[in-house]
């Protein structure tokens, strides 16, 4: 059984936090670094095919969530809270609609439940076209993906997951050919009539299209029990874009009796 990579930080309660397509544990740190000082042991996972965690031809929600609940098992955590943000948001909700009773709190950002449609095409076409043996430094990577991708907070998010594999060849941390072709996995919709009656809160961008109104129905019928927050001026990377508000919804959430 091959268990997923994580930087544990902090003694307390345990808070496992899960990133989005393409990212890794490592992009949560700062908030790590704050929710250990309230009493949280916080599990920054990097899930499969991502980060340091291994890589894998089979790519799903499902395996994900049996990723998640081996590690919990392997550390003998017991009952955890989750927050995950867009892919991780969408695993960590069927984490807790079939395990719910591992479940404490759940806080899904930026995303529902509802099936996405595929729109991550360009950026898999862009880092597919990246060879290595040519593009061998940071530079000449982000020039090679700047001719697909024109936003440079969006590259430099991807470049943070290249290394030095070997002397003189970088490599991206993320399985680009298993994400290539399992790409359609990660719109998928929660599966119907499935639910989760512990305390939820889903944090939303403002300037974000992830979550709409129309969409608000769905989520309370998975999750009856859940509060929805708009984070102002923040798109749908709100932790980043506005990381005051969001942290401040997150804490009030995660501390207070519901």
């Amino acid at each position: 059984m091959k268990i997923l990579h994580s930087k544990i930080v902090g003694k307390g309660k345990p808070l496992l936090i899960l990133h989005g397509y393409f990212g890794m544990g490592d992009n949560w740190k700062t908030y790590a670094n704050k929710l250990s000082e309230e009493g949280f042991e916080a599990h920054l996972i990097d899930q499969r095919n991502h980060g340091r965690s291994f890589h894998s031809n089979e790519f799903n929600y499902e395996l994900l969530v049996e990723d998640l609940k081996n590690y919990i098992e392997y550390y003998k955590l017991g009952k955890v809270s989750l927050l995950g943000h867009s892919m991780g948001g969408k695993t960590a909700m069927l984490f807790s609609v079939k395990h719910s009773d591992l479940v404490d709190k759940l806080v899904v950002a930026d995303i529902s439940p509802k099936e996405y449609v595929p729109h991550h095409n360009t950026i898999l076409t862009a880092l597919n076209s990246v060879d290595f043996s040519v593009h061998n430094s940071r530079k000449l990577v982000d020039e090679q993906l700047a001719k697909y991708i024109s936003e440079i907070n969006v590259r430099n998010f991807l470049t943070k997951s290249l290394y030095w594999k070997e002397k003189e060849k970088l490599a991206f941390r993320f399985n680009v050919k298993s994400l290539i072709e399992n790409n359609n996995e990660v719109g998928v919709a929660l599966p119907s009539l499935t639910l989760f009656k512990g305390d939820v809160l889903f944090l939303r961008g403002e300037n974000s299209k992830y979550i709409l109104e129309e969409d608000i129905s769905l989520i309370k019928n998975h999750f009856p029990n859940c509060k929805i927050k708009t984070i102002i001026n923040a798109g749908h990377w709100l932790h980043a874009e506005n990381p005051n508000d969001f942290y401040k919804e997150l804490l009030r959430f995660l501390v207070c009796e519901v």
